[in-house]
C-alpha cells in the first residue's frame, strides 16, 4: 500500500516539477527570448519583422518550446508509470502539430499582406486561395492529430478515407464550388475588389469590398452589405460596371416628354427670331438653303404650295439639343451623342437624349444631367412647344375659371 501511495506521490510531484520548468520556459520564451528575436527581425528585414510581429508569428510558435521541454523531460522522471508516460508524450506531440498549423496559418497572413502592397494586386486578391491553402493545412493537421491521438499511421488513416470520399465531397460541396468560381472569376477577370456590381437576384448593388473562398462582400449604397456566395458567380448574372468608370464617360440616357398638340410650323417671325440663337445659325442657314431649293423645284412642276416644305418648331427644337449637347463642356465629345425622336406614345413624344458625361462621378454625372434638362425645360416655350405631363389638381382649377 505505501509503495503504491509513494508511486502516486512521486508522480504527482514529478508532473508538477515538469510544469513548472515548462512554465518558467514559456515565460523566458515569451518576454526575453521572443523580443529578441522580434528586435533582430525588424533590424534584419524592417518590414517584414514588423509584419510578421503584428500577426504574431513568433508568438505562435514560441508555443513549442514548453511543449518541447514537456516532451524531452519524461526522460528524467523514469518513476512515472508507462501509461501515463505515454499520454503526455501523445498529448504533447498532437499539442504541437496544433502549433505548427496554426503557425503556418499566420505565415498565410504574412504572405497576403504583402501580396497586397504590390500595386498589381490591386482588384486581384488571393484570399481565396490562401483559405483554401489554410484548409488543407487544417486537414493535415486534423489528420495528423487524429493518427497520434489513436496510434495510428496517417497513410493507414487516408487510405480508410476512400470509403468516405462520398461524404466528404458533400460536405465540402459548397467550399469546392466557391473554388471553382473563385478561378474562373479570376482567370477571366470577372470581378475585383473596388468594383461596383449589380446582381438583383440576391438585392446587391454597391461595390465590392472583400473577395474571399466563400463568400463576396458588397456594400450597398444604403451603407449595409450583401454577402454573395462565390458560386453564385457562375450560376446567377450579375452586371459588372467596372467598364464604364475605365472608358471615361458616363451614360445620359432620358426623354422630354413633347405634348403632340404642340408640334406645328414655324411662322416666318418665329424664324426669324430663332436665327438670334448662335446654336441655331448654321442649322437655319443650311435648312433654308435645302428647302428653298425643293420648294423652287415644286414651283417649275407647278404644283400646289401645300406639298411645300418648311420648319417645324419640334425639328428645329431637336437640332438646337443636338448643338447644345455638342458645345457643352461637361460631355464626352469622344463618345457616341445624339437627340433622336422615339415613337409617340399616351404620354407625348419622347425626345431621348443619348449621350457620355466626362465625368464617371455619380455626383458629377447628376449635376451635369439635372443642368442640360434644367436649361431644355426652360428653353422650351421659345420654339412654341409644350411638355407633356398629366392633369393635375391646379390644371383643373385654371380650366374651371371664366
Amino acid at each position: 500500500m505505501m509503495n503504491l501511495e509513494t508511486m502516486w506521490i512521486g508522480t504527482v510531484i514529478g508532473l508538477a516539477v515538469l510544469a513548472l520548468i515548462a512554465f518558467l520556459a514559456h515565460l523566458i520564451t515569451r518576454y526575453i527570448l521572443l523580443r529578441i528575436i522580434s528586435k533582430l527581425a525588424r533590424n534584419l528585414t524592417r518590414d517584414l519583422g514588423e509584419v510578421m510581429v503584428r500577426h504574431n508569428v513568433f508568438g505562435r510558435i514560441a508555443y513549442l518550446v514548453p511543449l518541447t521541454v514537456v516532451s524531452l523531460g519524461m526522460n528524467a522522471f523514469p518513476q512515472l508509470p508507462d501509461q501515463v508516460t505515454f499520454l503526455i508524450r501523445i498529448l504533447t506531440q498532437a499539442l504541437s502539430y496544433f502549433v505548427l498549423g496554426w503557425t503556418f496559418s499566420a505565415l498565410l497572413n504574412v504572405l497576403n499582406e504583402f501580396y497586397q502592397r504590390r500595386p498589381s494586386s490591386e482588384g486581384k486578391p488571393i484570399k481565396g486561395y490562401l483559405q483554401m491553402v489554410r484548409i488543407v493545412i487544417y486537414f493535415v493537421v486534423g489528420l495528423l492529430i487524429f493518427g497520434t491521438l489513436l496510434n495510428r499511421d496517417v497513410l493507414t488513416l487516408l487510405a480508410g478515407l476512400g470509403a468516405i470520399m462520398a461524404v466528404l465531397l458533400l460536405v465540402f460541396q459548397s467550399t469546392i464550388l466557391s473554388l471553382v468560381a473563385s478561378v474562373q472569376a479570376s482567370s477571366y477577370d470577372m470581378v475585383r475588389v473596388g468594383d461596383w456590381i449589380e446582381m438583383p437576384a440576391l438585392n446587391a448593388d454597391g461595390y465590392v469590398i472583400d473577395i474571399s473562398l466563400h463568400t463576396i462582400t458588397v456594400q450597398n449604397w444604403d451603407r449595409t452589405l450583401t454577402f454573395i456566395p462565390t458560386h453564385r458567380l457562375l450560376s446567377d448574372t450579375f452586371k459588372n460596371w467596372r467598364g464604364m468608370f475605365e472608358s471615361g464617360g458616363r451614360r445620359i440616357k432620358r426623354s422630354l416628354m413633347i405634348d403632340q398638340t404642340s408640334v406645328r410650323f414655324l411662322t416666318d417671325e418665329e424664324r426669324k427670331r430663332l436665327q438670334n440663337f448662335f446654336l441655331l445659325d448654321d442649322y437655319l442657314k443650311q435648312k433654308q438653303i435645302e428647302l428653298a431649293e425643293w420648294n423652287r423645284r415644286l414651283e417649275e412642276h407647278g404644283r400646289d404650295p401645300v406639298n411645300s416644305r418648311r420648319l417645324t418648331n419640334l425639328g428645329t427644337f431637336r437640332a438646337y439639343v443636338a448643338q447644345y449637347l455638342d458645345n457643352h463642356q461637361g460631355i464626352n465629345h469622344d463618345m457616341i451623342s445624339m437627340v433622336r425622336q422615339l415613337q409617340p406614345t399616351a404620354e407625348g413624344i419622347p425626345l431621348e437624349l443619348y449621350c457620355f458625361t466626362k465625368s464617371t462621378v455619380w455626383v458629377e454625372h447628376e449635376g451635369v444631367q439635372a443642368d442640360i434638362f434644367d436649361h431644355l425645360l426652360a428653353i422650351l416655350p421659345e420654339f412654341g412647344l409644350r411638355v407633356f405631363q398629366h392633369p393635375s389638381g391646379a390644371d383643373w382649377r385654371e380650366a374651371g375659371r371664366p
